[in-house]
């Protein structure tokens, strides 16, 4: 059942940008199906819906559909076979022999690069109405400089969303819109260079894109170990300022335990300290509903950061910032010195995707297809490389495969990047802890059959 549900979201989702306002809307539904097909955004094996289901869906008429579908299977692109539906020909698989790895993916979605979501799934059509509404409603003065921290409207709809999503304790007048996470990031590392606050506790291991951040602004990074529990705030020392991902550490995917939350907030109100929360992947729980917010427990102490790059593309480069009272008007000014406000028209759109569901429907279906992509990652590392150990929480788009000590998961990270992989080595996101090796794989971007082969590409390399 969940591989057809998946077939039906591949075979829709590549045809959400059919015009059918214009006469020739069959030869345009032919085309976007061979285009689909040939891109191999419908892959081979995927069984399409019924003639009628997709006409219904797409509100044309059922010939049409029947007409396109029986040109293709003339075209040898699909097959069709009463009582077994119509399915997409395996013959339009590239042939090769078992033993050659995979092509090299187009540059950032290569199979097992983690972090990055299904770009395929971004919500075209929900996104173009709520843009086509949002510009239709926009007064002349919305198109005017904005305030620095953002439009007025998408801050309310955010203090809504994470309130009732995140469990955030914050109103629309303490968020700061930005343009994804690493500005967020941006904002803060001044403010905290211009508060003396130089010396900055980060997870070992952590995000090395998060340390060059942090690196860019003069501050001095402490190494913090993670274990189990997550974070251990006893060894942060003479930081003054510590970044922490709690809901789901990156990379290796513990929830930070609720006596060392306690810890932190303590540790915080008795330094003067500020902890910076990335919750960057929190809505993605396959297990239990994730935990709420570190920022709902402690508004004084805790910056919250968010963006919508993992749920929606980071391309989109939208993304929030909650920073404590007593930062909020240093960080407005920081904002303002960096781009007086951003995009006017496009915060009214996500605030409008945001006010129509549309970012919640969104969400429920990449969260259904990720799960089921993360239990194929898993059960092909199980069945081809039965001697690592998945670590981590079953959440997010990334899972940490821990290799038999005396690998090398830096040179096999390499090898896997000249056969076309992305993983990352666990070993280049520490910075003085030691611990096992191990690979971090992604998965959100790829069938459950492109991951399957490029596990076995892994288990050839290893």
């Amino acid at each position: 059942m969940r591989h057809r549900i998946e077939d039906q979201l591949a075979v829709r989702e590549a045809l959400v940008d059919l015009d059918r306002t214009r006469p020739g809307v069959g030869e345009r539904l032919t085309g976007a199906l061979r285009e689909a097909i040939a891109g191999r955004r419908i892959p081979p094996g995927t069984r399409l819906p019924s003639s009628r289901d997709l006409a219904t869906d797409l509100g044309v008429s059922r010939g049409l559909v029947v007409s396109a579908y029986e040109q293709l299977v003339a075209e040898g692109r699909l097959t069709s076979r009463r009582g077994s539906g119509t399915v997409v020909a395996p013959a339009t698989e590239v042939a090769g022999p078992a033993h050659t790895p995979p092509a090299p993916a187009p540059a950032g979605v290569a199979p097992l690069r983690p972090g990055v979501p299904d770009l395929g799934m971004f919500p075209r059509a929900a996104w173009r109405r709520a843009y086509e509404r949002a510009l239709s409603t926009a007064l002349d003065s919305d198109l005017d400089y904005t305030d620095p921290a953002g439009v007025p409207r998408l801050r309310a709809e955010l203090a809504s969303y994470l309130g009732r999503v995140r469990a955030a304790r914050v109103d629309a007048d303490a968020i700061v819109v930005t343009t994804g996470a690493a500005q967020a990031l941006s904002l803060l590392g001044r403010v905290l260079a211009a508060r003396g606050m130089h010396e900055v506790g980060v997870e070992d291991p952590g995000s090395s894109g998060i340390r060059d951040h942090l690196l860019a602004h003069g501050l001095r990074l402490r190494p913090v170990p993670v274990d189990e529990r997550g974070l251990l705030v006893s060894a942060l020392g003479g930081a003054r300022a510590v970044f922490v991902t709690p809901a789901h550490q990156f990379p290796v995917g513990v929830v930070l335990a609720p006596e060392r939350r306690a810890e932190l907030i303590a540790w915080a109100r008795r330094t003067g300290g500020l902890v910076i929360e990335d919750d960057y992947d929190a809505e993605f729980r396959y297990d239990r509903e994730p935990v709420g917010c570190l920022q709902g427990l402690a508004p004084d102490v805790v910056a919250l950061v968010g963006s919508a790059s993992k749920a929606l593309a980071p391309g989109l480069r939208r993304g929030w910032l909650a920073p404590p009272p007593g930062w909020l008007a240093a960080v407005r000014q920081a904002k303002c010195d960096a781009d007086m406000g951003g995009s006017a028209l496009e915060q009214l759109a996500f605030a409008e995707l945001l006010a129509s569901g549309g970012y919640d429907r969104h969400l429920r279906r990449a969260r259904r297809a990720q799960r089921t992509r993360r239990d194929a990652l898993v059960g092909a590392l199980r069945r081809d490389l039965p001697q690592v150990r998945v670590s981590g929480i079953a959440a997010g788009l990334h899972l940490v495969a821990e290799l038999p000590a005396g690998v090398d998961d830096r040179a096999l990270a390499t090898r896997a990047r000249e056969a076309g992989l992305g993983p990352l080595a666990l070993s280049d996101l520490r910075l003085g802890t030691a611990g096992p090796p191990g690979l971090v794989l992604g998965y959100a971007a790829r069938s459950a059959d492109e991951l399957a082969a490029a596990v076995a590409t892994l288990a050839r390399l290893l």
